[in-house]
């Protein structure tokens, strides 16, 4: 069977990090993965990402590989994609390239899956191909639903979803931290705080969550503290991304055009953007 599917995914943002509880959430933002995938009847597996040659393409081809075997009948795949959403950065790059070619798989295949069924397909692609420690079901779900989730990771469960509409300032330095690599036992030490960023982000106290979060995972992570008191008392919501070295702030266009001209001074890229209500799509 020849066929192919499209399909984009937004980049995400963190509430709370995983590591150290298991309980983990996440907001989509206005940064695109697309991932175009071709079927063939070769019954393998081939990936490739744009200008990065050399980039390990495991997650995207067990992407594929997974899908095909839930929804196809032995077909192989050639997997493209190309993204705004810089990668190691902490900004859920892997989440959406995995929701990304899962569901172009699936239009590929002239099948339309339910949402969050797709999603636990990369997770179980990411957790396969070494990417993750929790296996990112927050940042997935945020990714492939908008808006913004709260989950239970160890049991790839949604605990709530909530559609929101805030301005973002992200800003990515020129290094990269890869997730798996976290130390993840420094991480557990925070789990107090972790249960506390979870209870407020289960009130709706998005904001309030991330910047708790924000100080205990740059303690527990070995990120500098500063970008985020740059960024208060104006801001609503400011915090680390994810495992770094990303942060992510949340408030008025005021308050984050004022918190820009901080980190437009440190090196790396700083990026006005917004929150996504629509997640993963096919087109």
């Amino acid at each position: 069977m020849d066929g192919q599917g499209r399909a984009v995914a937004p980049a995400a943002g963190t509430v709370l990090n995983a590591l150290a509880t298991g309980r983990g959430s996440a907001f989509a933002i206005d940064l695109e993965t697309t991932a175009t995938v071709d079927l063939d009847a070769s019954g393998e597996f081939r990936g490739e990402i744009a200008d990065a040659p050399d980039a390990d393409t495991g997650l995207v081809e067990r992407c594929a590989e997974l899908a095909v075997a839930e929804w196809g009948d032995g077909e192989g795949a050639t997997v493209r994609t190309e993204s705004e959403v810089p990668m190691a950065a902490g900004l859920k790059s892997s989440s959406a390239a995995a929701n990304a070619t899962v569901m172009a798989t699936a239009d590929a295949l002239d099948v339309d899956p339910e949402p969050l069924d797709a999603c636990r397909l990369g997770v179980q692609a990411a957790r396969d191909a070494g990417v993750t420690v929790t296996g990112a079901f927050d940042d997935a779900s945020a990714s492939m639903l908008g808006g913004v989730t709260v989950t239970d990771n160890d049991r790839d469960e949604l605990l709530s979803h909530e559609v929101v509409d805030w301005d973002v300032l992200v800003w990515w330095p020129d290094a990269q931290a890869f997730s798996a690599d976290a130390d993840v036992d420094r991480c557990r030490r925070v789990a107090p705080l972790a249960a506390l960023v979870e209870e407020l982000a289960l009130d709706g106290r998005y904001a309030e969550a991330m910047t708790v979060n924000g100080f205990a995972f740059c303690g527990a992570l070995g990120f500098p503290t500063e970008p985020l008191l740059e960024g208060m008392p104006a801001v609503d919501g400011v915090s680390l991304s994810g495992t770094g070295p990303s942060y992510v702030a949340v408030g008025s266009p005021d308050a984050l055009e004022s918190l820009a001209g901080h980190w437009n001074e440190r090196d790396g890229t700083t990026w006005h953007t917004t929150t996504r209500q629509t997640g993963c799509r096919t087109r």
